[in-house]
């Protein structure tokens, strides 16, 4: 598959290693000449510019991309990255900070597929794990792992089910939990999962989809 991830920092960077290690197809997008350099150094493609400008983005392929990740700390460039990805068919992933307000989340998370917040997540694994919480905490994911937020939406087999009786894959492993628009924490077993809830997950690769098919309403 081809992807364009939009800034080449920490999530970034991290994020286009675990794609090429798995044999996708990786261009990056970046304002910073130094990290496009050391993006070259690690054999990714780059081009420089503004991460949400449409010539930029169609100079990197967007026009035949699977998807577009914008991990910028830009929330503006972000948005508008996926908005033209959306333009262009992509599937549409948008890095929010660990400063975003629920009005913020409301605003954008219906316009892109996915939302994920690295700081946040961060901080709910740490927490788990200094209270004892028995869920596995990943600092930095392993190549064969994958980390995604999904919404429980209606239709999903997964709404009315306590969390401890969702159908997930053995590996898999639900890391945090929140309400419509509230902050991710620790996941407690017994949680009833509502429309609007979001879930962060973690699995293996290849089981992934089996996750989206536990979560997400039927397709059609």
């Amino acid at each position: 598959m081809n992807f364009i991830i939009v800034g080449y920092g920490r999530v970034g960077a991290r994020t286009a290693r675990i794609l090429s290690e798995e044999g996708h197809t990786v261009v990056l997008v970046d304002n910073d000449t130094d990290r496009l350099e050391r993006a070259s150094n690690e054999g990714f493609e780059g081009f420089h510019g503004d991460g949400g400008d449409e010539d930029i983005l169609v100079e990197a392929g967007v026009e035949t991309a699977d998807a577009i990740a914008a991990l910028t700390p830009d929330l503006n460039v972000n948005f508008a990255a996926c908005m033209v990805g959306k333009h262009h068919g992509c599937r549409t992933v948008l890095r929010i900070d660990e400063d975003y307000r629920e009005d913020i989340y409301a605003k954008y998370a219906e316009d892109v597929d996915e939302i994920i917040y690295p700081e946040r997540l961060g901080a709910a694994g740490a927490k788990t794990a200094m209270l004892g919480g028995d869920f596995n905490v990943i600092s930095d994911l392993a190549e064969n792992l994958q980390l995604t937020v999904i919404e429980i939406k209606a239709g999903s087999p997964a709404a009315g089910k306590r969390m401890s009786n969702v159908d997930l894959p053995e590996s898999a492993r639900i890391y945090a939990h929140g309400r419509a628009h509230e902050s991710l924490t620790i996941p407690l077993p017994g949680t009833t999962l509502e429309v609007g809830d979001n879930v962060a997950v973690i699995t293996e690769t290849d089981r992934a989809e089996d996750v989206r098919t536990a979560l997400l309403p039927a397709e059609g």
